[in-house]
């Protein structure tokens, strides 16, 4: 094979499960990674990218399918990038996440573990998710099926996700498996009702357009959250829309808007207008109440977020003596899901509108022992912060996948607290952060959850004890 020329290799055995929904073969002494394979598959493989010790490619051809491969019940599944691993059965899925999760903190953590519990399953693999973003675009992406058949390559506009690596590439989504109806319902009925009516869907690269985004939010206690983005101002045109949606769908308990002529999509630093109902819907945890507005965080998956929950309030094992701080708190969930079993619960987030929601949260379950405070975390957590607030007992940090700032690692280390629960999503990034607390700290308990069904990704909740 010459250094410039892309090669198809023939009847490559697919050898084992690799990270984000590929797998890997081995060509020439080089790991090559196929999407959309499981072990077992023969398959000849298009490369497109070639470095020194490993290759990419795609399947043009399957000359035997695995043993262990099950059939995507997605007709998206392939080109959509959302579930990778609809092909391979739920019980492997879980069985690699934990292996990952064990791996990356022996290999990257170098810790000594105890006996690790297994993985946490979701109850549901499909319909999990209480939140789903989709994108307008005005040209739906065209698979390579479809091009090199060559036949009527209709362009007509998509509502959907982006193709995975292209920004200005939407799937045409029919039907999502990821969020339970009225979902699909309340999508599909957009996209007819715009094209019946001629309403242009966004040119993500002209920045041009009047229907921009569709957010969907949906919770255990039956409430639905609609947010239409719209790229410009048509006052008439919208409000058309939006009495149809409320019109056609009575379930629909908060209706809202937003205005965006920025370049990004993100609606963090927009105005969200109340259309219809409420602004805000609410999740039941226990016998807990949590406000969701349109811009708050809660996790996407509320059954298995219970779960995790539950788990690390076992392991940080309160006895309502305990000063706790919960670091990057979002909107106080955990904070506040603890609280009870705890003496004083302290939450520190970035967000500052994510503090409000939780304060509010705590407010609305008559919970008076918590206190919340917005900055960077390298700079709110310091020793002057501790010495007002008390010395922690117990710190629970759920940091975002980049994992800690080593000045908060610093800062945990001096403040010593008894234990430490940490949850990530992350588990390389969290192996490293155990690293520099190895020689403090003891790895007591392992527990990976699953939140997320046919996926690569993976929680999982480490707690240490000082030594």
């Amino acid at each position: 094979m010459s250094r410039g020329k892309k090669p198809l290799l023939e009847n490559v055995e697919i050898k084992k499960i690799a990270a984000e929904g590929k797998s890997i073969a081995y060509v020439d002494e080089k790991v090559l990674f196929v999407p959309n394979t499981v072990p077992g598959d023969i398959v000849d493989v298009q490369v497109t990218r070639k470095r020194k010790s490993f290759m990419e490619g795609f399947i043009v051809n399957f000359r035997k399918y695995s043993d262990i491969r099950t059939e995507p019940f997605c007709a998206h599944f392939g080109v959509c990038g959302g579930c990778k691993w609809q092909n391979l059965p739920y019980q492997l899925q879980t069985e690699f996440k934990q292996q990952e999760v064990i791996d990356n903190l022996e290999r990257i953590g170098k810790v000594e573990l105890c006996d690790i519990a297994p993985i946490i399953g979701s109850p549901k693999t499909t319909y999990y998710r209480n939140k789903l973003e989709f994108t307008f675009c005005n040209k739906r992406f065209l698979t390579r099926e479809e091009i090199a058949e060559g036949n009527d390559l209709n362009r007509t506009p998509a509502v959907g996700f982006h193709v995975p690596g292209l920004f200005d590439k939407v799937i045409d989504i029919n039907k999502c498996y990821l969020q339970a109806e009225p979902s699909n319902a309340i999508r599909n009925f957009i996209r007819e009702y715009a094209l019946a009516r001629g309403l242009n869907f966004y040119d993500i690269r002209e920045q041009a357009g009047f229907l921009r985004t569709l957010i969907i939010r949906t919770s255990s206690t039956g409430e639905v959250m609609v947010i239409v983005t719209f790229g410009r101002e048509d006052r008439e045109t919208r409000e058309a829309l939006l009495h149809a949606l409320v019109e056609q769908f009575p379930e629909i308990t908060s209706l809202m808007y937003v205005i965006n002529e920025k370049m990004n999509d993100t609606i963090t630093d927009q105005e969200v207008v109340c259309f219809h109902g409420q602004d805000h819907i609410f999740e039941q945890m226990e016998d807990l109440k949590f406000k969701i507005g349109p811009k708050s965080f809660y996790q996407t998956n509320s059954e298995q977020a219970y779960n995790l929950y539950a788990k690390t309030r076992e392991l940080a094992g309160l006895t309502g003596k305990e000063i706790v701080y919960d670091l990057y708190t979002g909107t106080g969930t955990i904070a506040n899901f603890i609280a009870r079993d705890a003496q004083k619960v302290i939450g520190i987030e970035y967000v500052p509108e994510a503090i409000e929601d939780a304060k509010i949260n705590s407010a609305l379950n008559g919970i008076d022992n918590t206190s919340f405070y917005a900055g960077d975390m390298k700079d709110v957590l310091n020793e002057e912060f501790i010495a007002r607030h008390g010395r922690p007992d117990v710190i629970i940090t759920d940091p975002p996948r980049a994992g800690m700032h080593k000045d908060v690692v610093d800062t945990i280390l001096k403040a010593a607290p008894e234990r430490i629960v940490y949850v990530s999503c992350n588990s390389a990034t969290q192996a490293r952060d155990l690293n520099l607390m190895d020689s403090d700290y003891k790895v007591m308990a392992v527990q990976a959850v699953d939140m997320f069904p046919h996926t690569h990704h993976v929680e999982n909740i480490v707690l240490l004890q000082r030594r």
